[in-house]
């Protein structure tokens, strides 16, 4: 990390609701205690982790090192323990409003011990419901304002979802607003801090051979695919609630497609970038009641309603989209997203296809992917070798793994995040403005879904998902891409 970004982290205390959790077991910790390997946190630093019921650090470092074994990662005992002395556990209850006061206390303690004003940075790893009353509280307790000696700043992170609908997410901006301005709020979007994503517009807008060619005249078609090969993995109340739909499309898949369409922003500052998304956001045309059916696709897989116990269920797991973006650069080119659980793999990219508007039949497909195996591929067509014109598909293509393998590993996002939160750049996460453009989207898919199982299909695991999905690319003029079993390759068309 460059020398001037270390220096830009001010004195901060992290303040974790919820750190014995499971975001914070999988993601928080984990990215901390890398963050803490590379020596990249604040000079003066605290975390402040709350929890229900008591809890140890050792208990607490246990579980964040099971997690991490699972994927194959060990800890060494020397940062385990330079992490634990950085952290101090309350055991608090959310819904005690005295119990605020108690806290702001604590931190004008550790404060007191370091001699300096510290940034209050108050992550919210908790369940949703309860954001409001906690933001409340916050507010109430002057723990949305700057430190005791009014030189810190304080900023609320937030995860999502951001609302359950248009109505709801009105309703919990509202209530953060009452407390915390916009430049205070850090809505988390995590795959907006991967290497990848984080790539895609100086890819754009840095090369002259796709800068002068992203538009209508040369790309024929997009798609954006978030698929995952697990199911819910236990998550039964928070997927019941949610569905695909609103847990990646409106969030996740919305944001990178605004950073695939966007105009080009006048500087890669926050403002500038915030505002070419927010423009492309609401330049999307609504999915209108009646066209619903046309327009969406739902699924839901096999063995789902057995996992929740639930045989009337119709939260979807699988959902996709058909968008079209209503300006100059981009009128009439159709757009795809989709996203699903219990899928053939686990891939997250953006394909990117283009072709000659007077040849349509001939393709060249760029994939953006975001994970796994982040890199960048384009298919082209050139000749076989021998006595024929006979030409046939090859790839170009960049791995970061490879091109980048002898510098250190990029971060993961949530190191990203977490970082970027510190220093207070608010460039990868979403603004309130985008948050409702985005709601506004897929209003009605919400609504007249909600109404009964009119077109929710099973789809068995471990498939692509429903038949309808390839119904809604066909009438389209397109066909969903399917990802190559190589690494790092660009993706070949499903057969049927």
């Amino acid at each position: 990390m460059p020398a001037d970004i270390l220096e830009s982290l001010k004195p901060t205390i992290l303040v974790i609701f919820g750190i014995n959790g499971d975001l914070s077991r999988r993601k928080l910790l984990p990215a901390i205690y890398q963050l803490v390997k590379q020596d990249l946190l604040p000079e003066t630093f605290c975390i402040v982790g709350v929890t229900r019921n008591e809890m140890s650090n050792k208990e607490l470092l246990e579980g964040m090192q099971q997690t991490m074994a699972e994927s194959g990662k060990k800890c060494d005992p020397h940062m385990l323990q330079k992490l634990s002395d950085m952290i101090e556990m309350v055991a608090m209850d959310l819904l005690d409003p005295a119990q605020y006061a108690q806290l702001r206390e604590r931190l004008n303690g550790i404060e007191n011990d370091r001699g300096v004003c510290m940034n209050r940075l108050f992550y919210l790893a908790i369940p949703a419901q309860i954001f409001e009353p906690v933001v409340a509280q916050l507010g109430k307790n002057d723990l949305s304002k700057s430190c005791q000696h009014g030189t810190g700043a304080s900023r609320l992170l937030v995860e999502k979802p951001f609302g359950y609908d248009l109505a709801s997410a009105h309703e919990l901006l509202n209530v953060l607003g009452e407390h915390y301005s916009e430049e205070q709020i850090y809505r988390i979007d995590h795959y907006l801090a991967k290497e990848t994503a984080q790539n895609i517009l100086n890819f754009r807008f840095q090369n002259p051979i796709f800068a002068r060619n992203w538009d209508n005249k040369s790309i024929k078609h997009i798609m954006i695919t978030a698929a995952e090969s697990i199911g819910i993995e236990g998550r039964v109340a928070f997927y019941e609630q949610t569905g695909a739909l609103r847990d990646l499309i409106q969030s996740h898949l919305l944001q990178l497609l605004a950073l695939v369409t966007m105009e080009k922003p006048k500087t890669l500052t926050s403002a500038d970038v915030h505002h070419q998304k927010l423009e492309l956001l609401k330049s999307i045309t609504p999915i209108a009641p009646n066209m619903v059916e046309a327009n969406a696709v739902r699924g839901q897989y096999d063995t789902y309603r057995a996992e929740v116990e639930n045989a009337d269920s119709l939260s979807e797991t699988y959902a996709a989209i058909r968008l079209e973006i209503d300006n100059p650069r981009w009128e009439g080119v159709p757009i795809l997203l989709r996203t699903g659980k219990a899928l053939a793999e686990k891939v997250v990219d953006i394909a990117v296809v283009f072709s000659d508007e007077d040849d349509l039949t001939q393709e060249n497909v760029l994939t953006i992917r975001i994970q796994p195996n982040e890199g960048i591929a384009l298919q082209l067509l050139v000749k076989k070798p021998g006595f024929t014109n006979e030409v046939e598909p090859v790839q170009m293509d960049f791995c970061y793994r490879n091109s980048f393998s002898g510098q250190s590993a990029h971060p993961d996002a949530y190191e990203r995040v977490i970082i970027d939160a510190f220093r207070g750049d608010k460039t990868l996460f979403a603004t309130s403005f985008e948050v409702i453009a985005s709601w506004e989207i897929i209003e009605s898919v919400i609504h007249e879904w909600a109404k009964n199982d009119t077109g929710l299909e099973i789809y068995k695991t471990g498939s692509w998902g429903p038949k309808a999905a390839d119904t809604l690319a066909e009438k389209a003029g397109m066909a969903w891409v399917m990802p190559d079993m190589q690494v790092c390759q660009t993706h070949t068309h499903a057969t049927k």
